[in-house]
């Protein structure tokens, strides 16, 4: 194996530190960071903006970010192909594969732009989160949960709990990473916002497959200016029917202030 291959659970950063370091933009994703088939969403989407940050770096922020999870990324050897498709006065546009071998498994474009004078619109959103110490954190020992998510701290507040059957159409949860991810602050808010499960799977009492199939994030904030480090994810199934969910989901800072939005088409199979 290459490209930084090891059989240790390496953490998030040091994930990132390897891939922004690798000539080739290649990273072996170690084990640990599986969610059923294939890895967490939340670190295939980081790796895929690492990778188009290369071309933009210290340009300016992240503003959108559109994934396609087009086939199941392995714990293993990855690679990426980025390329810019436009760099206007102000807004750069890139585009990357990341790739399995010679499969690609995920597609991602992203949108960098920089701040300009203009007239600014506050947000109007209700932010009313259930208090972080009214549950005690996620616990493996006491649920079975995949290996990754010891990476972060969970509270999960707002029901919406996978099997339980109780058909509500959100779920609220504080979440943050153990590991110090100052070094990437959009990544940061990225594997943080993809934590949340389909809604949809509480309105079962058994267990169902589900995953991603498409994903888009739109930061309100640039990464770069948010000092928190908890969040509070507010998330909600629109609809369903036919083994797709549309999801939205708002993402807030620990003090109320709203930093990214989120939308995802999401299958599930009975």
């Amino acid at each position: 194996m290459s490209a930084n291959a090891s059989n240790e659970f390496a953490p998030m950063p040091q994930l990132l530190q390897q891939l922004a370091a690798d000539e080739n933009s290649a990273v072996t994703i170690s084990p640990g960071w599986s969610q059923g088939r294939a890895v967490y969403g939340g670190i295939a989407t980081s790796i895929a903006l690492i990778a188009m940050q290369k071309f933009v770096e210290g340009e300016a922020p992240l503003r959108s970010l559109m994934i396609s999870f087009v086939a199941p990324l392995p714990e293993a050897l990855v690679t990426t192909n980025a390329r810019v498709m436009r760099r206007g006065r102000s807004v750069t546009q890139t585009s990357v594969d990341v790739m399995a071998g010679e499969q690609i498994a995920l597609h991602a474009s992203a949108a960098f732009g920089g701040a300009r004078e203009t007239l600014a619109v506050a947000p109007q959103v209700d932010f009313k989160p259930e208090p972080r110490d009214s549950v005690p954190l996620l616990d493996a020992s006491v649920r079975q949960l995949p290996g990754f998510l010891s990476r972060f701290d969970i509270h999960w507040t707002g029901g919406g709990i996978p099997m339980s059957n109780t058909g509500e159409r959100r779920l609220g949860m504080w979440v943050r990473h153990r590991d110090n991810m100052d070094e990437f602050p959009a990544a940061k808010i990225v594997a943080l916002a993809d934590i949340p499960p389909p809604v949809m799977m509480c309105h079962y009492n058994k267990p169902v497959m589900a995953s991603s199939l498409s994903w888009s994030l739109e930061m309100v904030m640039p990464a770069t200016e948010i000092e928190s480090d908890w969040f509070y994810l507010d998330y909600e199934v629109e609809a369903a029917a036919d083994g797709y969910s549309q999801q939205n989901g708002r993402i807030f800072t620990e003090d109320g202030s709203l930093a990214a939005l989120s939308r995802q088409c999401m299958v599930y199979f009975e």
